[in-house]
């Protein structure tokens, strides 16, 4: 195995590009004092509004938050939060050479309101139908341009279900990556859930697969969890499972090797953007070592790091050095 920190610092030449649905997160924080006269709702006087990327940019994040480079692969509306979200990932170190732009979408927005630290409403502005052929064609073209010019080591599809991945995006890109030597990564979502056939890592967690097999589950134990790899790859003949299991941990399985990794004690605040965190370190540890045990316990770890955290965050490079040299001795 690699020493720890020389693992991190290898981070620093490897190359990943994030092809996904991407989003603007805005929230907006008021104190509520009375009750509309207007109808039975609470009036928020708004006091701060505040913006974060989203969705598949989270993952960028947290690719960038370890000292990899990021790219980002996506269609927006050509619209201000689009152009708002250009300019905060260029801001972050995210490049943003291949970020498309379309006048038949709108930008998605999801905007929280909230008081005394809970969530009073949220209000999505988006489409989430598939782009049409032209934008499609448009980001296959982005995706073999940036694979000639930037030479990954490393393609994550990140699905939201908001329309970026289409069939033929997803099988066009997993063909470039085949043919280029490429590292593919899944993070899946239902609707093209088995359309990621040959992929590298694919990584639902644990209700995504069992929905997406149409399974219904009693208690998680190994059997399940080796029945459900079985399911998968008898679909997709990808070549590692990485399921996440909540506060249970997460469960790999590579050929012959497999096995449950236990989740660490924590004080969880929020789980939103767990699983960005996780295909982004598990992406990096596997790019660099090929271990598939090591790169289950280090995703297994920030994915726990993450969740202390109130709201979407990247995670912390030093934090997560720390813990790994802590829990992996």
């Amino acid at each position: 195995m690699k020493d720890i920190v020389s693992l991190f610092q290898s981070f620093s030449d490897i190359r990943v590009g994030i092809v996904g649905d991407v989003m603007l997160d805005t929230y907006m924080w008021g104190t509520v004092d009375r009750i509309s006269p207007e109808a039975p709702v609470p009036v928020v006087a708004l006091s701060k509004k505040e913006y974060r990327i989203g969705g598949a940019g989270n993952v960028a994040l947290n690719i960038c938050s370890l000292g990899a480079k990021a790219t980002v692969l996506t269609v927006t509306g050509n619209d201000e939060d689009g152009k708002l979200l250009q300019k905060m990932f260029e801001e972050q170190g995210v490049d943003t050479s291949f970020f498309l732009q379309s006048d038949k979408r709108i930008t998605t927005n999801k905007i929280r309101i909230i008081s005394r630290n809970q969530q009073m409403m949220r209000l999505d502005r988006e489409v989430s139908s598939e782009v049409g052929y032209e934008d499609e064609n448009r980001l296959i073209l982005a995706v073999q341009h940036y694979i000639a010019q930037e030479k990954p080591q490393v393609i994550i599809l990140e699905d939201y279900n908001k329309g970026v991945l289409t069939q033929a995006v997803i099988q066009k890109v997993i063909d470039l990556c085949r043919h280029n030597n490429i590292i593919t990564a899944v993070d899946p979502k239902r609707r093209n859930f088995f359309a990621y056939k040959g992929v590298d890592i694919f990584k639902p967690n644990l209700k995504e697969a069992l929905e997406g097999l149409n399974i219904v589950a009693g208690d998680i134990n190994a059997t399940l969890l080796e029945a459900i790899h079985a399911a998968l790859f008898e679909k997709l003949k990808h070549h590692i499972s990485l399921i996440t299991l909540s506060e249970k941990g997460i469960f790999y399985r590579q050929a012959d090797a497999g096995a449950v990794v236990s989740s660490h004690i924590r004080n969880i605040a929020d789980v939103s953007g767990a699983g960005d965190t996780v295909i982004a370190v598990a992406s990096l540890v596997y790019a660099a070592t090929r271990n598939v045990k090591l790169m289950a316990e280090i995703a297994n770890i920030a994915g726990g790091l993450v969740c202390e955290i109130v709201g979407t965050a990247a995670i912390d490079r030093e934090a997560l050095l720390k813990e790994c040299q802590k829990l992996l001795n």
